[in-house]
Order: C-alpha cells, then sequence, then structure tokens
C-alpha cells in the first residue's frame, strides 16, 4: 500500500513502537497480575500491553484505557469495532469524582427513517438499517481531552501497527481512515484540545463522514451525515448505591447498569456473608433478587433524556424494603413482577410471560479496565454487536443497536430520533470512603450485570480477591426480556421463564435443591460472562488485576 507522504514519514515510528510492545507478550501477560504502579485488565493479550505501555511511560489511566480501546477494536474485533459504542466510568483523582462517558450513538435523526421502524419494524436479526451513530471516536476524544495527556495520534499508534501487520482486508483501509484523522490533528493549529477536536471532526463532520454517509445509502442504512454531526458524548454524573459502605457507581438508565444497584439494594437486607457461597440459599436469594431488578429494568430503563425514568424512586430505601418482602426463601417465582417505584406498591402486574418464539441472535462484547500509579480508574464495556454488518470502505463497521429499542409508542425505550438504545453495556466502579478499589466490567449481553453481581459480591461479602472473583463458578436466570429483541409485544420477549443456569462445578445436590424450589436448571461448562476486575488494596496501595482465564480474559500490571 502508498502512503501520501504524511504518512511515509511517522510510518518508521509507528513500526517501532509496534516492534516494541510486541515483544514478550505471552511472558508478560497473563489472566492475573499485581503490582503498585498501574495494571490493565481486557480481551486479548495485544491490547492489554498497549495499555501497559502507555502506563509505563508514565501516562494516566485515561490514556492507557484509550490506547487500549481503540487497539481492542482490532484485537477483539467480532466482539468490538471501531464503528461501536463504549460507556465508561473514569474516577478523576484530581477532582476526587465519577463521571460516566456515554459513548453511544443514537438512532437516526430522520422522521422518515423512525417512520419507517414503527411502519415495518426494526430488524431483529442484523442489518445496516440497525444501525445507530458509532459512539468510539468521539468517546475516546472526549476522554482524552477530560483527563488524558497524550495526542489521539499518540493514543492510535500501538493500533495502526496492528493494522500495519494485520491480514484481513479491512486491516488497510482503516489504517489509511485513522491516518487521515491523526493528519487532521497535526495540521490544527491551536491548543492540545483544538487538535484533539480536529481529529474528532474529520471523522463526524469531514472527509471520513463524507465516507461514511455513501456507505450508509448503498447499504440501505438509515444514517446520514447529520446524525454523524449530530453526535454528542453525553459526560454525566453516574447512579449510585452504598451497599455496606462501598459505593457502587454504574452508568444511567440508557445502559441496564442501575439493575446492579437495583439488586444490591435489595439484597442489602439480607447477611449474605452469613450464607455459604454458592450454596441452594444463596443462589436462590441472589436470583430472586435479580428477578425483581430485571422486571423493573424491562418496565422503566430507557434514555432519560427522552422518557422519565424515575431513578431516585427505584433507588429509595422504601422501595427496596417493599420490593424485598416479594422473595419467597423457599419458592422460586415464575412471574413477570416489576414494581410501582412512584406509589412505593411491591407490584405494578403479575403476569406469567411467554416465551421467545424466534431466536434472537446475539454477538459478544469485551471488555477494559484500568488503574495508574495515581488513583485514576478506568472501567469501559467496548462493543458493537455487528452481527451481518461488514466494514465499508473507510474500514469502519457498526452495530445493531437500534434493536435494543422498540415501536410499543407506550413503552419509556420506544425508538424515537437521536435517542440512545438502552443498551446491555455496563461497566461498575466501585469507592470505599470516597476512594476507587474495584473496576468491573463485563462482556455477556443480559447477564453481564448478572455476571458483575457475582464478582461483586464474591469481593465485598466473601473476601475474594480479583483472582479468585473472576474465576469462581458463576449463575444467571433468563426470567426477563431479551435487550435485542425488538418486538413491540413486549410480553412475549421474555427469554427464558423461570430458568436459572448454573457452572457444571456446582454440585449435582445444589442443583437439585434448586430445582425443588421451582427454579428450571440449566448448567454450562462454559465461562458465564466474561468479567475483569481490578482491586487497589487500601493501605498498602497494591493493585491486583485479573479477568477470566476460560473467558480468554487477560490483565497485567506494573510493579
Amino acid at each position: 500500500m502508498k502512503y501520501p507522504p504524511f504518512f511515509r514519514s511517522h510510518l518508521l515510528v509507528i513500526v517501532l513502537f509496534g516492534l516494541t510492545w510486541t515483544q514478550g507478550v505471552t511472558q508478560e501477560i497473563s489472566w492475573h497480575a499485581s503490582g503498585k504502579n498501574g495494571a490493565v485488565a481486557a480481551g486479548h493479550a495485544d491490547s492489554v500491553l498497549i495499555g501497559l505501555r502507555i502506563l509505563e511511560r508514565g501516562k494516566t489511566a485515561a490514556d492507557a484505557a484509550a490506547a487500549t480501546i481503540l487497539a481492542l477494536s482490532v484485537t477483539d474485533y467480532g466482539a468490538f469495532a471501531i464503528g461501536g459504542e463504549v460507556p465508561l466510568l473514569i474516577y478523576d483523582a484530581h477532582a476526587k469524582r465519577v463521571r460516566v462517558l456515554s459513548g453511544v450513538g443514537g438512532a437516526p435523526l430522520s422522521p422518515e427513517a423512525i417512520a419507517s421502524f414503527y411502519n415495518h419494524g426494526i430488524p431483529a436479526t442484523g442489518s445496516m438499517k440497525a444501525a445507530p451513530v458509532p459512539g468510539v471516536v468521539d468517546l475516546v476524544v472526549e476522554l482524552l481531552k477530560l483527563s488524558g495527556t497524550i495526542s489521539f495520534e499518540e493514543a492510535v499508534a500501538p493500533t495502526l501497527a496492528l493494522l500495519d501487520r494485520g491480514n484481513q482486508n479491512w486491516h488497510p483501509k482503516l489504517a489509511v481512515t485513522l491516518r487521515t484523522l491523526v493528519e487532521a490533528e497535526r495540521l490544527a493549529s491551536g491548543t492540545r484540545e483544538n487538535k484533539l477536536t480536529a481529529a474528532r471532526d474529520c471523522f463526524y463532520r469531514g472527509s471520513v463522514a463524507d465516507q461514511l454517509e455513501a456507505w450508509y445509502i448503498a447499504t440501505g442504512a438509515l444514517l446520514r451525515k447529520k446524525d454523524l454531526e449530530a453526535h454528542v458524548t453525553h459526560i454525566e454524573d453516574p447512579v449510585t448505591v452504598d451497599y455496606h459502605g462501598y459505593t457502587i457507581c454504574k452508568c444511567g438508565p440508557w445502559t441496564q447498569g442501575p439493575v446492579l444497584c437495583q439488586n444490591l439494594k435489595i439484597l442489602e437486607g439480607f447477611a449474605l456473608h452469613t450464607l455459604q457461597h454458592l450454596s441452594p440459599d444463596y443462589i436462590h436469594l441472589v436470583t430472586e433478587a435479580m428477578k425483581l431488578g430485571y422486571a423493573d429494568r424491562d418496565e422503566y430503563y430507557a434514555d432519560p433524556r427522552f422518557s422519565n425514568v424515575p431513578m431516585a424512586e427505584l433507588l429509595s430505601e422504601d422501595y427496596a424494603i417493599v420490593r424485598r418482602s416479594l422473595i419467597d426463601l423457599q419458592e422460586a417465582s415464575l412471574d413477570r413482577r416489576p414494581g410501582d417505584p412512584i406509589g412505593v406498591r411491591a407490584l405494578k402486574i403479575s403476569a406469567l410471560p411467554e416465551n421467545e418464539s424466534i431466536s434472537i441472535i446475539k454477538q459478544d462484547t469485551t471488555t477494559c479496565v484500568v488503574a495508574d500509579r495515581w488513583g485514576n480508574v478506568v472501567a469501559a464495556t467496548p462493543s458493537c454487536n455487528m452481527l451481518t454488518n461488514t466494514p465499508g470502505p473507510s474500514g469502519v463497521n457498526t452495530g445493531n443497536r437500534v434493536r435494543s429499542m422498540n415501536t410499543d409508542p407506550n413503552h419509556p425505550n420506544r425508538v424515537e430520533a437521536g435517542k440512545r438504545p438502552r443498551v446491555t453495556l455496563t461497566p461498575t466502579l466501585v469507592l470505599k470512603n470516597g476512594f476507587p478499589i474495584l473496576a468491573v466490567s463485563v462482556a455477556g449481553g443480559d447477564f453481564q450485570d448478572q455476571t458483575g453481581l457475582n464478582v461483586l459480591l464474591n469481593h465485598i461479602d466473601f473476601g475474594m480477591f480479583p483472582k479468585e472473583a473472576v474465576s469462581a463458578p458463576r449463575f444467571y436466570t433468563n426470567h426477563h426480556q431479551d435487550s435485542f429483541n425488538p418486538s413491540p409485544d413486549r410480553q412475549t420477549t421474555f427469554v427464558g421463564r423461570g430458568e436459572l443456569c448454573v457452572n457444571d462445578e456446582i454440585s449435582s445436590e445444589v442443583r437439585h435443591s434448586l430445582a425443588d424450589r421451582g427454579h428450571i436448571i440449566k448448567k454450562t461448562a462454559g465461562p458465564i460472562g466474561m468479567p475483569v476486575m481490578i482491586f487497589i488494596e487500601p493501605g498498602t496501595g497494591m493493585i491486583y488485576a485479573a479477568g477470566d482465564p476460560k473467558a480468554n480474559r487477560h490483565a497485567g500490571a506494573l510493579p
């Protein structure tokens, strides 16, 4: 491939950088690690090492996360792509606060596009018509502006090295696109922020946007350049709850994240630590709490810029008490039971749902958590869910997240122009006495927060460090609506009424006891979710990182 003169002058630097960070991958990166000067846990080992190399240069967690996320779009392609989305939480040690960066694009702005969804349905099994605005590039730029120190060029250099040594037909195309953004940054005048904005604007307003629009038109997608131009990475406060002295921070109800907060509020009324870990009593109690939280997720969650989500009421102490009262300690519920948070009533409706009659295809997500030596911490959940979509001439692929909305005109998560879909992507940060101690990210669709709950309880209630917390056997329930099924008849989108799936390491005696309580038991030898976790030990400052080895997660740390 021939590169323009500007690119040729910098290609050697990028290649040399690539040779540096690719050496010793298998020797340096495992599934768990510890150190005091920073850590990364993510998907592919190459992306973890890229993040570590940024930290090794004395850069921040935001810098390392930006570089890792960009690299994951290549190393973890299929689970993630540069045209996907990335909800992200960051603790800024200087400001001493947690911020949320939405990193999720909205539905098309065109009234005709929205009318098409209501007239013909949202494609459920993969289509460019279900593509939202790509959120990754703007997310990376906003992250670097907010808490980073490096340029876009520095952040993307390792990714370019990956692309240059790659063998997929879209690799050289995406390399040209990314180098176009780098050139825009270098040619811009003014501050570092001005230059970062120039790189971003090239993608959303400039020549790359023109190329993307042509691709959208050619493939029948409903997005246009005006959708790219209008895109914003919203920076928000997190949704939080306290649980046994820990502050749990999640993204807002444009994700499923607050369901973890609801589950913890319900479970706070039980002394989980007195139960045997993974005993029938423990699994039953946590599962019944999750069913209640997910019923409220399905009933109320949506982009709060468009829908009035009663978040304060959903997380109130009074509401947790009345919802907790519905749990029968000896019998599994088979009903769908959302509550009434406004009226503080335990039940809004109780109905026996129908299981899905069609198979809704999913595609996995990836993971990224980073901590630096100064106390900055990032948790992000990059995804794309591309299914049948393929990269265009720019090398950019996009996902199908519009199908995470529906066409029920009375539902809060109904599709609307510019509205963010209520995604399953859901990173977690946990504070203790105002300082971050845990960062968690999970891949796994609807059971991301169920896996996250398993992992958090492993640490908070049972004292496990990341290595044990992410590798212990897990469980999840299918007793909820399918977040990827856009049918307007929400009652028919239930995945599996009463189904409880457990890892096969959980004994047959436990499984039989759970079945006796009415759970429909399934077992799996594979990983339930794909978690990564960082724990910053108070007092010592030691950082422990781990990713479930069964899920091909990796972690590394600086001594």
